[in-house]
């Protein structure tokens, strides 16, 4: 990746896992790094009309810098990043959900009349929140524990028995299709929110919620990176080597 022309061959999610500070610089691009990381530089460059070197320079400057030094994820046992991505952020999700639900629906009834674009918002983080609630639900109950009887058959040199949903790529397509979901959902809900800036008659709870919305789009898009660009590759990888 030394030269420009492998820079823009390489797929978005590829160099987030290697540092997820580049993450910054495809936010600030509005190119999706989680849920279509699998794109190249030169392809989301080009549907979005940037100038692809204009983006290396950007993130050669990140990659060159020595600020904080960022969680090296990919260099985890699989088993160790499900236990991170369930206590961390399913566990956010699970805490932070009734606290916005909650806001939503009082911003929605003092500020619905003058704002009608809160009672948008408010439906699509509902079924979002809903959504995810399940998604959540069945990584913790068949997909996770699946991938930690392939790592702990890999350490022990002892067979896995084969699941019922036949190979681990049939619940990961499941899920990667539910983050594409929830991944359109929340670039609804930033189209409509102005990318989480209220308006100027906005009371402090407006502010909050706002604020709060923003945090919660940005975790959900480090926790489905960390699923997409690394786990469900590894595991897919890991799975094969039984074979």
């Amino acid at each position: 990746m030394e030269t420009l022309e492998k820079y823009t061959e390489v797929e978005i999610g590829q160099f987030v896992a290697e540092d997820y500070r580049t993450a910054a610089i495809f936010s600030k691009y509005k190119i999706d790094f989680c849920c279509n990381g699998n794109r190249t530089i030169n392809e989301a460059c080009e549907k979005k009309g940037i100038d692809s070197k204009i983006l290396i320079d950007e993130i050669n400057s990140i990659l060159n810098s020595k600020g904080a030094e960022t969680i090296d994820y990919k260099s985890w046992p699989i088993d160790l990043l499900v236990d991170y991505i369930e206590k961390k952020h399913h566990r956010y999700v699970e805490e932070k959900t009734p606290i916005l639900r909650q806001f939503l629906d009082k911003l929605c009834r003092v500020h619905g009349e003058r704002h009608p674009e809160l009672l948008k918002i408010n439906e699509l983080f509902t079924a979002s929140t809903v959504e995810l609630a399940s998604h959540m639900k069945k990584e913790e109950l068949i997909l996770f524990p699946f991938i930690k009887q392939l790592v702990k058959g890999k350490l022990k040199n002892i067979a896995v028995q084969s699941p019922q949903f036949g190979t681990i790529e049939s619940p990961i397509a499941m899920m990667m299709q539910e983050h594409d979901n929830e991944g359109e959902r929340f670039r609804k809900i930033a189209e409509l929110t102005e990318n989480y800036n209220p308006p100027a008659d906005a009371c402090n709870t407006y502010r909050v919620t706002f604020a709060m919305l923003d945090e919660f789009e940005k975790d959900l898009h480090l926790h489905i990176h960390l699923e997409n660009n690394i786990l469900f590759p590894e595991a897919i990888k890991l799975e094969k080597s039984y074979s």
